[in-house]
């Protein structure tokens, strides 16, 4: 759920980013002294390895597609990259670097780090830390805001790559391991309308976190498989999640809806309690339930 957004604080952040172009040099035409934009800059340092999918970079990038190809025939007739189709899929195109383009994304690390630098030099060790770790902060905090959570196939790749990631580390946390087979609901059939729904939080087109609500007989939701990835927790990622389940079930017309969770998931249950669920008797025989929660729904 989205609050409001006080001007004050719109206008801070406005400030910000002028502050940051300027300082790093975005809007010069030819950026770190290249003779090429920071948009085909950015574009180069992405095509990395023997080959990427152009599907991949619009990913990452966020970036328009006709754009991106007009980024993408810069560097071609620059000869820094080659854009080849797929013979067994006209719409795959990959692109990969030549050796004159190896050598100008190292040239290009090497000026960037003269950048990076050039802005710590004039500070103090206390301000050059001070500065980095308000800079692991922002961009921990943007990335926050590009999470998008939505209904997914509980079949499909990404969520079977979820659902193993999160039966992985229940095995290693749990005491006696964790076996799916034992635990309630293994089939992810059930998440799915008309019964329930499954849901996945994706960031720049990853899939980094999921969950899953049954509905129920006599206006309760069960929420059930919440998990998100090692890489992005602290970002609210969690919450976000159950908030689309909840919502989820509200459409349905459910009143409350319930969880249970074993006691070694403590920062499940610090988020539960912090949203609003209160421990209640076991309501069902979970084999791997210490606490069962519940909550109100509006």
């Amino acid at each position: 759920m989205t609050g409001t957004v006080d001007d004050a604080a719109v206008a801070r952040v406005r400030a910000f980013n002028r502050a940051v172009t300027t300082r790093i040099g975005v809007l010069q035409d030819h950026y770190l002294g290249s003779a090429r934009s920071l948009g085909s800059s950015r574009v180069l340092w992405e095509v990395d390895g023997d080959r990427i999918d152009v599907r991949d970079i619009r990913e990452r990038l966020e970036l328009d597609s006709g754009y991106l190809s007009r980024l993408l025939r810069s560097l071609e007739r620059e000869g820094l990259v080659t854009v080849e189709g797929s013979a067994a899929d006209s719409r795959v195109r990959s692109v990969r670097p030549t050796d004159a383009g190896r050598a100008e994304r190292v040239e290009l690390d090497r000026r960037s780090d003269e950048l990076a630098a050039s802005l710590l030099a004039p500070l103090s060790e206390g301000q050059r830390r001070r500065l980095v770790d308000a800079m692991d902060t922002v961009m921990r905090l943007l990335d926050a805001g590009l999470v998008e959570v939505g209904p997914a196939d509980a079949a499909s790749d990404d969520a079977r790559r979820c659902l193993a990631a999160y039966y992985d580390e229940l095995a290693r946390r749990f005491p006696a391991g964790f076996d799916p087979g034992q635990s309630l609901h293994p089939d992810t059939h059930e998440f799915a309308e008309p019964t329930g729904l499954f849901v996945l939080a994706r960031l720049h087109g990853r899939a980094i976190g999921c969950g899953a609500v049954l509905f129920q007989d006599g206006g309760r939701a069960y929420l059930k498989r919440m998990w998100v990835d090692d890489a992005v927790r602290g970002m609210g990622v969690g919450r976000r999640i159950l908030e689309a389940l909840e919502q989820a079930a509200r459409e349905h017309g459910a009143a409350s809806a319930t969880l249970e969770t074993n006691a070694t998931l403590t920062e499940a249950i610090a988020m539960y309690r912090a949203s609003g669920y209160v421990e209640v008797e076991p309501f069902n025989d979970e084999f791997y339930a210490d606490l069962w929660f519940e909550k109100r729904l509006a």
